[in-house]
């Protein structure tokens, strides 16, 4: 029996591979969290850490399945989510694991950018469904 082919596009592929290096980091950084961080960090800045380690992996794995979704699904607002999901993890969590290494506090004003590109990336998933019309009646 033959598998069916699937179009996997260059932009879903380097997506894919995003969402994959995510996962993996988060993995890592969240090993740091747990056994390096108590050497020198504060609870709070422990608590930071932890956050941005959850974020980052729960829409790490939510982008490999958007990539995944967009196999079956292609539009703009799809194309969209993935890039303001990447954008997303990066400013929260990348701002987050940055103010708690480096201490400065100026980057906490840059996470909340972060989530608010998470909300967008959530909402363009929702047009994208909505938009999205069946082939088969």
């Amino acid at each position: 029996m033959q598998q069916p082919q699937i179009n996997l596009t260059r932009p879903t592929r380097l997506f894919l591979i995003t969402a994959s290096l995510l996962g993996a980091t988060g993995v890592a950084l969240g090993a740091y969290g747990s056994h390096g961080l108590s050497a020198w960090a504060t609870l709070k800045q422990i608590e930071y850490f932890q956050l941005a380690v959850t974020y980052q992996l729960f829409h790490a794995i939510t982008l490999f399945a958007v990539c995944i979704l967009s196999l079956f699904i292609s539009n703009a607002f799809l194309t969209a989510s993935k890039i303001a999901f990447v954008l997303g993890i990066t400013l929260f969590s990348g701002s987050l694991y940055l103010y708690v290494l480096t201490g400065t506090k100026i980057l906490g004003a840059i996470t909340p950018l972060g989530g608010l590109c998470l909300i967008v990336a959530w909402l363009l998933i929702v047009l994208s469904l909505l938009r999205h019309k069946n082939s088969t009646k």
